[in-house]
């Protein structure tokens, strides 16, 4: 059964399109004293209470906002089954731009919202949002987790989402190549942000040739300046970096879409494996990858370590005990594919059928 609360007439054909997946409940939130216009969607909750972040982004229109929550969410249950974790997928946006309406106000309005659910949703981090936003709304939200250390929670969730990635790349790389190291690769990382940034010291560490991209200008300069020696280097923008010469590694780890029908057939990679949401800008993109021959590593299963840590944080957090759980991130992406290779699917495809059988399986039980 799928509710919506507050829906404007103009987003309800959004919400009940078929290839969204069948989201049990959206709910539209407005405080008009604080500014705040939110999308909380609950995707399933096969599993147990639906886990996923709170997005803050100045959307072009609320119905763009109403899609972006309806991917996410379903993401975030994919995401969950596979990280074998006992929760369901669920995400919040929140409609507007962040350096210029984000409030304590606004944020406490918004943890009002949450806790509205009764804890059919636990909220965290994505972007826009921060540690210290999810403090505030843990005043008014029990159900919150991205906590700082100071307020009883597990502080940055990038830092285990980033290792996930560099597990899934290991994976990747045994696959292709017969061994678990980047070492003498090149690897480009899109977006070296709050994740991004971590990943690229895994790669330099494992002794890769990295070759970075960002918007934000001081992200790129803080790493190269870290990395004076030329292990890291940096191109203009993504459409320079998907083009680079003997790339082996392409790492979106911005926004979703990043690989669509202009960028696919010009990348020069080998592998794709990277920290972003809702690569796959459409249905059908997969295949163009596989026909390429290009691995691609389903990003919902190497990006699952910020959710495996704010989960851990339900339960009172152990770091150690977190990233052990993320570790295995490389057993299950060599298991996706070696069940596409199997199936003759592609690894998305294999992923996905995982995913479903587990919440098949929880739903049955």
């Amino acid at each position: 059964m799928t509710e919506v609360t507050g829906a404007p007439a103009d987003v309800l054909h959004t919400l009940f399109r078929s290839d969204q997946g069948g989201h049990e409940q959206v709910v539209l939130c407005q405080d008009r004293a604080s500014g705040l216009k939110a999308v909380i969607a609950i995707h399933s909750t096969a599993l147990g209470p639906a886990l996923g972040g709170t997005r803050f982004y100045p959307y072009e229109s609320e119905e763009a906002a109403v899609a972006d929550a309806l991917n996410l969410a379903r993401g975030m249950s994919y995401k969950n089954a596979l990280a074998g974790l006992d929760h369901g997928g669920g995400k919040a946006v929140i409609i507007g731009d962040p350096d210029k309406i984000k409030s304590e106000e606004l944020l406490l309005a918004y943890g009002r919202f949450v806790a509205s659910l009764g804890g059919r949703y636990v909220t965290a981090c994505d972007v826009g949002t921060y540690v210290a936003d999810m403090d505030i709304v843990a005043r008014e939200c029990r159900w919150t987790t991205g906590r700082s250390p100071e307020q009883g929670g597990a502080g940055d969730s990038s830092v285990l989402t980033a290792f996930g990635v560099f597990q899934g790349m290991r994976a990747s790389a045994q696959h292709l190549w017969g061994e678990a190291s980047l070492r003498g690769r090149k690897v480009g990382v899109a977006g070296v942000g709050k994740v991004g940034h971590h990943l690229v010291e895994h790669l330099v560490e494992d002794g890769a040739q990295v070759v970075i991209t960002d918007v934000r200008e001081e992200s790129v300069r803080r790493i190269l300046d870290k990395h004076p020696g030329g292990e890291v280097t940096a191109v203009a923008d993504t459409e320079a970096l998907i083009r680079v010469e003997g790339l082996d590694v392409y790492a979106p780890c911005a926004l979703g879409g990043a690989l669509n029908d202009a960028t696919v057939p010009v990348l020069t990679a080998k592998v794709v494996c990277g920290a972003a949401n809702n690569q796959l800008e459409h249905p059908g993109v997969e295949k163009d990858l596989a026909d390429r021959g290009i691995l691609y590593a389903p990003d919902y299963v190497v990006n699952a370590g910020g959710v495996i840590q704010v989960a851990d944080e339900l339960h009172g957090f152990d770091f150690d005990r977190c990233k052990a759980k993320a570790s295995k991130i490389y057993d299950t992406t060599l298991a996706i594919f070696a069940r596409a290779k199997r199936d003759g699917i592609p690894p998305a495809a294999a992923a996905d059928r995982l995913a479903e059988q587990r919440m098949a399986e929880a739903r049955r039980g």
